[in-house]
């Protein structure tokens, strides 16, 4: 009956018989029998990996025919999909269970408290089940039947509240392992809540809504393992330390509280005598190190890292044994200390982005055989080692973007056999890159090697490099056609170089996610592969040569987000297959020779358009009321065309421009491969815009910008008062155009006008107070307001 109330689409339980072949059943696929009874002990129908998140292939009903098996001693029937049914109160008189595993089977509603009446449960498993409700745990649940018994409860990612606790407060006193993470307790821990388990070795309250560590914690004489990380704990570590220094500094061993918003200095951890691993990152730390730690550390894993630490480096001679150390993302200075090279079992290092100064010398590295990660980046560190020097390490991972490394490539990196990942941009290296460095690593996967003097033209790369790597050669000086590159390229940035010559190399990568050769004297038309690649997401070919007609080839499963185009000689119509791209976030073909008049379907097809330039162009006609659906629009620059009509009315509905806030300084794209080789990387966009009559890139700043131009038209009309909902604006350009009638009396709304300019229109009316407009220096550039040329033609306008 067991099998006959479960739905087994997949046939994983074909092996089971009927009724009659009963006594074969210990053979039966998860069914496990006594070899001295015979009677049925376990039984395991865990089809699906644990080591996923999803729900295995058995539904259905769990069958109270569960009790014709009054032996069993074990029960697994997790990773399954009982469709938010709740937990049977039969499994209740099971009375000889010591294993019961209900985890990730989609139970809901309560845990019936008959669970308690199992007196030789040893293992209880009800984790991930996704539809159970937050009072899942009710009080009259007691497991005092089992006090003797219970070694190990998992009841994280579920939805318990904080009446949890009274439940805990009456569990056994030999529980070893428990975990609450991922649930929904808050506020601060009481004390009595853990008082009956002094057996615990294992804790893990990670993922929750907890606000302290009680002093009661530092009573857990036998705990290893405390896990707090991704709570809301507060207050000074140093005082958090105390509340454990009970017996539990004897017997600590992992102690991890990432993630929370703890305050204070750093105090001496060696007081924990145990304590191998401290994972203290991502919190509001400050101020120095101690002057010196008390004792010799055991400590093999130390993460400070993004916290607010000041001073210089501690000495390190006390921590022998460390393997992993990150201090990145602080605020230390001072010089790179020697006795970090005494840590001969270190295997990866980050101390990235601070503000570490001076040299680093071969003596510092000379005992680090093990190290394989090193991260130095964004300091002001200068590597002096001699041309002949083999380092006693091979780094899978070479992080020194900043460093001084020049002004010839560094030799060093000839013995380095083994690197996934080389970032030395910025490093001052002048010169051609030597012919041994492209057949150095097989397994190299990222390279960045911007921002430095290197020269030269660049061979055949395709066959050297591995995976689904990304390459950034910007900002450098090569020169002559781009080479064949890897076609599972990822990532390609070759912008701001002298490459010249076509792009038809591009339509052999088919993986290419983000291609940047901006800023270079490449030419010729665009292949028509480049805008039909399955995975591009960000191509930027502004600034070249380019000429011909944008390619019509944007097929209906387009993923461009971020197109620039801007600044090169594209002619003929905008291609009606750009509709296709729904996803566009920034669309900026300025600067160039397109015709035509601006399509409606812009504003119908891109509804997640943030900017959108078509300026100086020659595009002709009026702009299309559609454009007045772009309600994530910030920056709309139709300036320097021959556009004529009226503004349009429903320019109020640009909602986007009409709120003060923005949610962003900074526009960003996701995409799935990385110079960082973390998996994904964010894409921070940059765009040219004209300010106060000035050309200039905006990145940091980028989505903070509300802007609209369209001046150097031919628009006519009043200025439509519905303008001036648009109160986010900081840019407002209508200057050369043939407006007419006055200036909208609502324009003292506009209060963060950064620039406004309205001059050489057919305007009778100026603004009656100057200071509506706080933040505009004197009007210094908006001209006459009241547009003294009123004679002008129109129609001469360019």
């Amino acid at each position: 009956m067991i099998k006959q109330s479960l739905v087994d689409q997949d046939g994983y339980l074909s092996s089971w018989g009927n009724k009659e072949d009963r006594k074969d059943c210990c053979k039966w696929r998860g069914v496990r029998c006594s070899n001295q009874t015979g009677h049925v002990v376990r039984l395991n129908i865990q089809l699906a990996s644990k080591s996923f998140f999803f729900f295995g292939p058995l539904a259905g009903n769990i069958s109270s025919s569960l009790l014709e098996l009054p032996h069993l001693t074990y029960l697994d029937m997790s990773s399954n999909n009982f469709g938010g049914q709740h937990i049977p109160e039969f499994i209740g008189s099971l009375h000889k269970l010591k294993h019961l595993d209900l985890s990730r089977a989609g139970f809901g509603g309560r845990v019936p408290y008959q669970l308690g009446n199992l007196s030789n449960l040893q293992y209880l498993d009800l984790s991930d089940n996704l539809e159970l409700l937050q009072s899942v745990i009710s009080p009259s649940v007691s497991f005092a039947n089992s006090s003797k018994s219970l070694v190990f409860v998992d009841l994280s990612n579920n939805a318990l509240s904080n009446s949890t606790y009274l439940w805990l407060f009456k569990m056994g006193s030999s529980l070893v392992d428990l975990n609450l993470s991922g649930n929904k307790l808050q506020g601060p821990i009481p004390d009595y809540a853990f008082e009956n388990m002094p057996s615990l070795v294992h804790l893990d309250l990670s993922g929750n809504q907890i606000s302290n560590i009680p002093k009661s914690f530092g009573n857990f004489c036998r705990i290893n393992t405390l896990n707090l990380e991704s709570n809301n704990l507060t207050g000074q570590l140093p005082e958090l330390f105390l509340n454990l220094s009970g017996c539990t500094r004897n017997t600590l061993e992992i102690l991890s509280l990432y993630s929370n918003m703890l305050s204070g200095s750093v105090p001496d951890f060696t007081v924990f005598s145990s304590l191998k691993e401290l994972y203290l990152f991502d919190n509001r730390l400050n101020g120095p190190f101690p002057a010196s730690f008390e004792q010799p550390s055991n400590l093999t894993m130390l993460y400070l890292n993004s916290n607010q630490l000041t001073g210089s480096l501690p000495d390190f001679s006390a921590f022998l044994s460390l393997k992993e150390l990150d201090i990145s993302s602080n605020q230390l200075i001072g010089a790179f200390p020697k006795n970090i090279g005494q840590l001969s079992n270190l295997e990866f290092l980050n101390l990235s982005s601070n503000s570490l100064q001076g040299m680093i010398t071969e003596a510092h590295m000379s005992n680090l055989s093990r190290l394989n990660l090193m991260d130095l980046s964004s300091n002001s560190l200068s590597l002096n080692f001699s041309s002949g020097w083999v380092p006693p390490f091979q780094l899978e991972y070479i992080k020194l973007a900043g460093c001084k490394l020049g002004p010839y490539f560094p030799k060093w990196l000839q013995t380095q056999n083994y690197f996934y990942l080389l970032d030395i941009s910025d490093a001052g290296i002048s010169g051609t890159v030597p012919e041994w460095f492209w057949d150095q690593s097989p397994m190299l996967n990222d390279l960045n090697l911007s921002c430095n003097h290197l020269s030269g033209i660049l061979p055949d790369l395709s066959l050297k490099f591995a995976g689904y790597p990304g390459i950034d050669l910007s900002s450098n000086l090569f020169e002559g056609p781009i080479p064949p590159f890897p076609p599972n390229a990822s990532t390609l940035i070759l912008s701001q170089n002298m490459f010249s010559g076509p792009i038809s190399f591009l339509c052999q990568i088919i993986e290419e996610c983000y291609v940047d050769l901006s800023d270079n004297q490449l030419s010729g038309q665009l292949p028509d592969c480049i805008l039909h690649a399955k995975q591009l997401i960000i191509l930027n070919l502004a600034n070249n040569n380019f000429s011909g007609r944008i390619p019509n080839s944007m097929d209906s499963n387009c993923t461009i987000q971020s197109l620039h185009l801007h600044n090169n000689s594209f002619s003929g119509e905008l291609p009606s297959s750009l509709k296709n791209c729904t996803g566009l976030t920034v669309l900026d073909l300025g600067n160039n020779n397109l015709s035509g008049s601006i399509p409606a379907w812009i504003g119908d097809n891109l509804p997640d358009l943030t900017v959108l330039s078509l300026r100086s162009n020659q595009f002709h006609g009026s702009v299309p009321t559609q454009l007045c659906k772009l309600a994530t629009v910030q920056v709309l620059d139709l300036s320097q065309n021959n556009i004529s009509g009226i503004i349009p009315k429903c320019f109020n509905n640009l909602t986007a421009m009409a709120q003060k806030q923005s949610s962003n300084a900074i526009i960003t794209y996701l995409f799935p491969f990385s110079l960082t080789s973390g998996g994904a990387a964010d894409f921070q966009d940059e765009v040219s815009l004209v300010w106060k009559g000035l050309d200039s890139k905006y990145k940091n700043t980028l989505g903070l910008v509300k802007s609209i131009d369209l001046s150097s038209n031919k628009l006519s009309g009043y200025i439509p008062e519905e303008m001036m909902d648009l109160e986010g604006l900081i840019s407002l350009n209508l200057s050369i155009n043939c407006l007419t009638g006055s200036i909208p009396s609502k324009v003292g709304r506009l209060v963060l006008l950064n620039s406004l300019d309205l001059s050489k229109n057919l305007l009778t009316e100026a603004a009656a107070n100057t200071s509506s407009f706080p933040l505009i220096d004197g009007l210094g550039y908006t001209g006459n307001l009241t547009c003294g040329w009123k004679h002008k033609v129109c129609n001469k306008i360019v």
